[in-house]
């Protein structure tokens, strides 16, 4: 008989968070980068059994208002996307202005290619 994986934990904890500038500056100066329709995503091993990540967007990304819904869909997203990344990475992601309104399916896309182009998912077992 098999046991089931057990429940998926789709918190985002603090310590997911990636802040301070000199992590956030070493991100960008040392990471890999990978892009993809006006996102780009900044890699760096870490060392921890857990992946951190930042959300930032250009100076020119809208108002106060645009780039807070922004920074709540892509956590979401990610939040979501979780589950099946590999740990112990530093993630920074970079979002540039929208061409239209942001919506969930295309920031889920975005991110989605974003991790498969740096191999950040996990091998799935058939």
């Amino acid at each position: 008989m098999k046991e089931s994986p057990g429940p998926v934990d789709y918190r985002f904890r603090r310590i997911e968070r990636l802040r301070g500038k000199k992590e956030i500056e070493k991100v960008f100066r040392d990471g890999r980068r990978f892009g993809f329709a006006g996102v780009k995503l900044f890699v760096l091993g870490n060392g921890f059994e857990y992946n951190r990540i930042c959300f930032t967007f250009p100076r020119k990304y809208g108002n106060a208002v645009e780039r807070n819904r922004a920074r709540r869909l892509s956590r979401e997203t990610y939040r979501l996307l979780r589950p099946r990344l590999k740990g112990g990475f530093d993630l920074v992601l970079l979002v540039y202005p929208p061409r239209k309104d942001e919506t969930f399916p295309p920031r889920k896309e975005q991110l989605a290619v974003l991790f498969t182009k740096a191999g950040l998912f996990m091998e799935t077992k058939k």
